[in-house]
């Protein structure tokens, strides 16, 4: 089995896969390394990845693209850009987005979760054929600024595609994993200090990293998600928009087909632009059938992109001031994304920094070697070199309860912004019956603009004490998916409070007047200072466990995600991506059907006309060519969408006129094979007969004269026959012979050693009676 790591890019989909020697990354059908993230939805069946990109023209109204930024955010959110999108969406009953396509002569609706599940099931049906293995486990990259919701989508997603991710890792951790387990250069004394800025087509993202040998540590992450090369591509689209009205008077945007057409061409502008001072745009019937040309030179992009490059500083400085670094502590800038391409960007870094931003990883397929490597050392299957990864959360994370405040909880933030993860969090609360713990975002300010900071809703219970000494032993994590969840919930009986705890400045225990609680901290995969005082805890509940003092039972929780999947939404979620599945296949063999019927037609024509020539009549050519032509004629009218039935009926029909003529044809080598094959039986037999008694070296010559003149009289009458005729000598007559010959052979030459045997038999019995001795 092996492991993989997947980027679901904006645009574009990679898969890096872990091998005995290293990271690869998985090639196509069309031996390309990066597959469009592009769900299309034909009459009757969906077109994944490769195949949708060639649709998104023909059938734009039905073709998804831009997934990424539509998963878990609400539809008001999005309400302008999804405007620009070809196909139809609508806002759903619980504010998220909804996607509409014509499939199976009806409307169909889909959340952005179900899209995504169809490419990540596309992903791991590629890599399982390239592999030739079954695929479960992974881990995908994500976007820094995934919210808790959008996190929980994903893995949501991977669960409908049969996927099972080890990991959700933010893409700037798997590209300096990537980048840092390699290296050896990194000082001793101090850390290595890396900037990488990552601008691909939707979004931006800088992450501050800190290397050792064998330590990588995530500082900071910023980001801005609504700027990326997608931005850029829309300035040309709007520029050229303005001038083909102008000088062509059309309005591309009027027309679905055209802006599709126009957006296509503006990418791969930008591209050339990146690489020259100017650059033209031709496009050939673009719209009302006229061509269209343009020019635009580098100079000017620059300056209807200037709002969009001042807005690449913003990130950079946050990142650094998050991290608490000042610029003359950066060792080197790496620059990633399709949107890093352009020459300016590389100009602001340049200045903002004070060195030029390097390119020593591949831009496109960083996040996916990344992720590929934590999943090797993630997965029990291989063994991967030592080599810590410490990555920041970048929002701070509440909690509240229902019943009272928790006191121990500074200002509400039980997970600081930079936490590092996973973590866990251990609240002992006084509680005497079923409560509830809401997690948050504390600060509105780190979220991107618009989204809700409630993350999700805790129950804890049934459950109903009188005893005040009792506590409730809340175990709070975020997990290695960067997900809040509550791990466990316990009472405990007979818990008694350490009073020497409150006195150490560090320690993880803490006795607060009036709520009565307890936190715990303890990170998992990073050191943690308050380990020693943790350990002394644990020893004193130990030893009171042993003691009978304390008694634990567990008690259940549930939690409620706002705007979330539940669990009866993502079964029939799972359902309806069998079904489409299984429709999918239906086709594919329909089409496998239809295909094999066409091949049938045009070989058999050209055998008809050539090879089978001399074994048909004329009328059975006329007859079976009359037939062929029928079938083409049907194949591209009224046959062109059929059944598996109907197209496995008419090749078997067509099979059944042509096969006497091709039984002739094959039967004529056959005949001629078994001929060679009778003769050398009856030449082997008449040279091995030297040894037997007369009567049976006569009885098999008799028997092989009888089988060559069988042999000449029949292959004197087929010689007489016409090759369109059917044979009066087949190649399994003189088979049956051959066999025949044989047999009865065999027979003659055995009954000799049958009378020998007696004699034999006596000769031994005579041997025996002269070596007995008589006492």
């Amino acid at each position: 089995m092996s492991v993989i790591g997947l980027d679901i890019g904006n645009e574009n989909c990679v898969i890096g896969v872990a091998k005995q020697r290293g990271i690869d990354v998985l090639l196509n059908e069309e031996s390309n390394r990066e597959t469009p993230a592009v769900v299309s939805f034909g009459e009757k069946q969906r077109f994944l990845g490769l195949a949708g990109a060639a649709s998104a023209t023909m059938n734009p109204k039905s073709t998804i693209s831009q997934v990424k930024r539509m998963i878990g955010v609400k539809y008001r959110e999005l309400e302008e850009d999804l405007r620009l999108l070809p196909f139809e969406t609508s806002e759903g009953p619980d504010g998220g987005i909804l996607i509409h396509v014509q499939y199976l002569n009806e409307t169909h609706s889909f959340t952005p979760v179900q899209i995504l599940a169809m490419l990540l099931a596309h992903l791991k049906q590629m890599s399982e054929k390239s592999l030739e293995m079954p695929i479960w486990d992974c881990v995908i990259g994500i976007p820094s600024y995934f919210t808790d919701l959008q996190r929980r989508a994903y893995l949501d997603a991977a669960e409908i595609a049969g996927l099972n991710p080890l990991r959700l890792m933010h893409d700037c951790t798997a590209i300096a994993l990537g980048y840092g387990i390699y290296r050896t250069e990194f000082p001793s004394k101090g850390p290595s200090i890396v900037v990488f800025v990552d601008i691909g087509h939707c979004d931006t993202q800088v992450t501050v990293a800190a290397f050792r040998p064998g330590l990588m540590k995530i500082l900071s992450h910023s980001f801005d998600r609504n700027l990326g090369g997608r931005n850029f591509d829309e300035v040309l689209f709007k520029y050229f928009a303005t001038e083909f009205k102008q000088h062509y008077n059309i309005d591309v945007y009027s027309n679905t087909r055209a802006s599709v057409r126009l957006r296509v061409a503006c990418e791969k502008l930008k591209k050339v632009l990146s690489a020259n001072p100017e650059a033209p745009l031709n496009i050939e019937c673009l719209m009302d059938e006229k061509d269209v040309k343009g020019f635009i030179k580098r100079e000017d992009f620059e300056k209807l992109s200037s709002d969009l490059f001042d807005r690449i500083s913003y990130p950079c400085h946050k990142a650094l001031r998050d991290s608490g670094l000042s610029v003359d502590k950066i060792h080197s800038v790496e620059l990633i994304g399709s949107g890093s391409r352009i020459p300016a960007v590389k100009k602001i870094l340049s200045s903002l920094f004070g060195t030029e931003p390097r390119r020593t990883l591949n831009a496109s397929e960083c996040v996916a070697r990344g992720c590929a490597l934590q999943c090797a050392m993630l997965s029990p299957i291989y063994r991967v070199k030592d080599y810590e990864v410490e990555d920041s959360h970048p929002f701070s994370i509440g909690i509240s309860s229902d019943e009272s405040p928790i006191n121990t909880v500074s200002n509400g933030i039980l997970f600081p912004k930079g936490r590092l993860f996973p973590s866990v969090k251990i609240l002992r609360l006084h509680r005497t019956n079923t409560f509830h713990i809401e997690a948050f975002y504390a600060d509105q300010n780190e979220l991107p603009s618009g989204l809700s900071p409630t993350i999700s809703n805790f129950t804890i219970g049934p459950f109903q004490v009188s005893d005040a000494e009792v506590k409730v032993k809340v175990k709070v994590q975020l997990d290695l998916h960067g997900i809040v969840m509550i791990e466990s919930a316990s009472l405990i009986e007979g818990c008694r409070d350490n009073s020497n705890a409150k006195n150490k400045a560090h320690s993880t225990f803490e006795h607060i007047e009036g709520d009565n609680h307890v936190s715990s901290d303890v990170a998992n995969g990073a050191s943690d200072s308050n380990n020693e005082d943790s350990n002394l805890s644990a020893k004193h509940t130990a030893d009171d466990m042993r003691e009978g003092k304390i008694r634990r039972q567990n008690i259940p929780v549930s939690v409620s995600v706002h705007g979330g999947m539940t669990r009866a939404e993502l079964s029939e979620a799972q359902q309806k991506e069998l079904q489409l599945t299984q429709q999918d296949i239906k086709m594919e063999q329909t089409q496998e059907k239809k295909n094999l019927l066409e091949s049938y037609v045009y070989e058999t024509r050209t055998k008809l006309f050539n090879t089978y020539r001399s074994f048909a009549t004329e009328s059975e050519r006329e007859g079976i060519s009359q037939n062929l032509q029928q079938t083409e004629d049907w194949l591209y009218e009224d046959g062109d969408d059929e059944s598996e039935t109907v197209y496995t009926e008419k090749l078997a029909h067509l099979i059944q006129l042509v096969d006497p003529i091709e039984c002739r044809y094959r039967d004529q080598e056959a005949r001629a094979l078994e001929t060679r094959r009778l003769l050398k039986c009856i030449e082997d037999y008449r040279k091995a007969v030297g040894s037997l008694p007369s009567d049976q070296k006569e009885a098999v010559v008799v028997e092989c004269n009888k089988a060559e003149q069988w042999l000449s009289e029949k292959n004197q009458q087929q010689e007489s026959m016409p090759k369109n005729a059917d044979p009066v000598l087949w190649s399994s007559e003189i088979q049956k012979k051959a066999d025949t010959l044989d047999a009865m052979c065999n027979h003659i030459m055995k009954s000799k050693a049958s009378v020998a045997e007696p004699d034999e038999i006596m000769d031994d019995k005579n041997e025996e009676d002269d070596n007995m001795s008589v006492d």
